[in-house]
């Protein structure tokens, strides 16, 4: 069962990431265009003129295309990895139907992997932030997914634990979620490499085409995941009724 499920993830994955490539195509890459022009304007303006030396390795044409291969590969990875979780969680917490424990479990993935760190580290397009501090930004995005991770596994412990009625399960896990959030929001160093003068309208439609990407989707995977686990549970119940039929 769990190999028809990676399966599963695997290809819906696929599906879902070319999807979303289909979304950043559309609504990221002009911004992203939009901030390289800014950027070789810069550059020239710095230059007066002057050769501006190394040129790109992959042309923009090429960029363009290769969204879709990195949006397709993520969507593998992530479809294999949730199909594994997903697993783990059937008939243990969250909704008794496999769509729903499906939509479930996609929305908890989008907040706790991608909401949680947008919050405090918000993606930037290119011209923004310094080369150098690369690796330290990365480590502290990677500290705020920990962190997000941490916090659902110990809102759906606190919600497993708490019998007096939906309300009060729904506000301890609420609360739970939300206290480590809140202090890593507060407790971590605040990263702003903005140059100054860039535009503030792009800089935003770029942050919200890129949250929109992974969006479109968790909600295209957490739907078609739950769909077809959802026709594959139907006929495994028709069966037994079928074999047991007297010929």
């Amino acid at each position: 069962m769990v190999r028809t499920l990676v399966v599963r993830g695997l290809l819906l994955g696929l599906l879902a990431g070319l999807i979303a490539g289909g979304f950043a195509f559309a609504f990221g890459e002009p911004r992203v265009d939009s901030a390289i022009a800014l950027e070789e304007a810069h550059v020239a303006h710095d230059a007066h003129g002057h050769d501006r030396g190394e040129e790109e390795l992959v042309g923009r044409p090429g960029q363009k295309a290769g969204l879709f291969l990195a949006t397709g590969l993520y969507g593998l990875a992530v479809g294999g990895i949730f199909a594994l979780a997903y697993a783990g969680l059937r008939g243990r917490v969250g909704p008794r139907s496999e769509g729903g424990l499906a939509l479930a479990a996609a929305g908890t993935a989008f907040v706790a992997v991608i909401l949680v760190p947008f919050v405090k580290y918000p993606a930037n397009p290119p011209a923004v932030g310094d080369p150098e501090t690369i690796n330290s930004r990365t480590v502290l995005y990677v500290v705020m997914v920990l962190v997000g991770l941490a916090a659902a596994v110990i809102a759906v412990a606190t919600a497993r634990r708490v019998t007096a009625g939906p309300w009060a399960r729904w506000t301890a896990a609420a609360l739970a979620f939300l206290v480590p959030v809140t202090a890593a929001w507060t407790l971590l160093p605040t990263v702003d490499e903005v140059p100054e003068g860039f535009p503030a309208t792009l800089l935003w439609q770029f942050r919200l085409a890129s949250l929109g990407t992974q969006l479109v989707f968790w909600t295209a995977f957490g739907v078609l995941f739950g769909w077809v686990s959802d026709r594959a549970a139907g006929r495994a119940r028709a069966v037994p009724a079928t074999a047991a039929t007297p010929i």
